[in-house]
């Protein structure tokens, strides 16, 4: 059959269509745009690491007001991380990843203006409900533009984009924060930046066509893979040629009730449990370590500015360990990839925590930093592909901020592991949960090279 304006008719779908282009001067933009944002994010939470071995000092706090700062963020984190998958399935992905870059960038810029520990406390909260909402709605977002053939190396790279962040972090931490009295203002004052970048995400990337056409909406979700295929340099007859076929699978759910029922429904309970099971030992392994490295540097013996120094160099190698994830991901699959790095990252954690002398922390930190850094991009890209669409971002959501309740905990439960064992006992303790994590993945399903589920 023939159409008089636009030749032979093939009946393709979203999905089809978004699986078989090649990569686009558009999909470069959606990637690089949302890995701003994860990178303003990362520098957030790289940030109060610094400040609080800062404040630490200045505020004569305890360790144990030390911890709160971190883990009232965490709360908040938890909190963001439920509701922004359940908005990001009914609102859309772009309208909620900007609304979550405006309410921690705010937040951060106002902690700018603290005068004690109780008004940042409170703020921290709201920086954690903004970032929390934001990275799982992130990668399901640009998981739903990649083709099926590279998606688990694209969110890899947009997990990179995390070492970027973290790193200018580092940057402002050796260079501002020591630099007076109020360093530790002016470093937040530049983590307010995430509130003008929402006004570049709300206005200049589009939202999810796979979401639009499950919401109804197919000639809106038919018109951005129009310019995705018109970036891919195929001719505007070839584009024409190509009919939206609407999905007609009944989705796995339709109301924010019915999504997380379906969670742990006979389908999805198995791989659910391992993600959370997953989230909660990375979490707690990586924020227990990553957040308190400086102030272990400082109580090492170290004074504030060489600490600072060790960190950054250390956070260097987080960019070869997503590079390396970025390849093995398409190669050994999501599984294989995922424990491996964790394995790494236990044996890594075990050689920190006996380190001693300079070189022997810069290069067992080097390690941790490289292993678990490319584990947590292993993790984000294996998530959304977990779920169909009607709850992708659900699904991801949860795991993350169950994740999240083992951040709150992570800070709390260094001192007292410090005070019982010191830093060795505490490292392999992180080592154990690495490896916890590890037993985890294989209860995952492997869907690499495979198209997303479309329910």
């Amino acid at each position: 059959m023939t159409d008089a304006t636009s030749g032979p008719r093939t009946d393709a779908s979203i999905s089809q269509r978004l699986d078989r282009l090649p990569f686009t001067r558009r999909h470069l933009r959606v990637l690089g745009g949302s890995g701003i944002g994860w990178a303003l994010d990362a520098m957030d939470v790289g940030l109060i690491s610094f400040i609080i071995a800062a404040l630490a000092v200045q505020w004569s706090l305890t360790p144990q007001e030390s911890s709160w700062i971190a883990s009232l963020g965490f709360v908040g984190m938890a909190v963001g991380a439920s509701l922004g998958g359940l908005l990001a399935d009914r609102f859309g992905r772009r309208q909620v990843f900007a609304l979550t870059l405006v309410v921690y960038g705010i937040a951060t810029g106002a902690s700018a203006l603290v005068g004690g520990l109780v008004a940042l406390l409170v703020l921290r909260f709201f920086v954690g409900l903004g970032l929390g909402a934001e990275l799982p709605v992130a990668s399901t977002y640009v998981s739903e533009f990649a083709p099926a053939r590279m998606r688990g190396r694209l969110i890899v790279i947009l997990e990179a984009f995390w070492a970027v962040g973290w790193t200018a972090a580092a940057v402002i931490g050796y260079f501002v924060i020591p630099s007076s009295g109020d360093g530790w203002r002016w470093a937040f004052a530049i983590g307010a930046i995430p509130a003008g970048y929402a006004l570049i995400v709300r206005w200049g990337l589009p939202e999810s066509p796979r979401w639009l056409e499950r919401q109804g909406r197919h000639e809106d979700a038919d018109t951005v893979v129009r310019q995705f295929e018109a970036s891919a340099s195929l001719s505007q007859t070839a584009s024409r040629r190509v009919t939206t076929r609407p999905i007609n699978v009944n989705p796995a759910a339709t109301t924010a009730g019915a999504r997380l029922r379906a969670l742990w429904g006979s389908e999805f309970r198995r791989r659910t449990a391992s993600l959370w099971l997953i989230w909660f030992c990375v979490n707690f392994a990586y924020y227990g370590a990553f957040i308190w490295i400086p102030t272990l540097l400082v109580a090492q013996g170290y004074d504030l500015v060489r600490s600072f120094a060790f960190t950054a160099i250390i956070t260097l190698a987080q960019l070869p360990g997503y590079a390396v994830a970025s390849w093995l991901i398409e190669v050994w699959g999501r599984r294989a990839t995922l424990s491996v790095f964790l394995i790494g990252s236990a044996v890594a954690a075990v050689f920190f925590g006996t380190a001693t002398g300079e070189g022997a922390i810069i290069a067992s930190g080097m390690a941790l930093s490289f292993f678990n850094l490319g584990a947590w991009g292993a993790l984000y890209a294996v998530s959304p592909e977990m779920y169909p669409t009607s709850l992708r971002a659900t699904g991801t959501g949860w795991a993350a901020g169950v994740g999240r309740i083992a951040s709150i905990a992570a800070p709390l439960c260094v001192p007292p592991l410090l005070l019982f064992g010191g830093t060795g006992v505490l490292f392999v303790v992180f080592a154990v949960f690495f490896l916890v994590a590890a037993g985890a993945a294989w209860g995952l399903v492997d869907s690499r090279g495979a198209a997303l589920d479309e329910r």
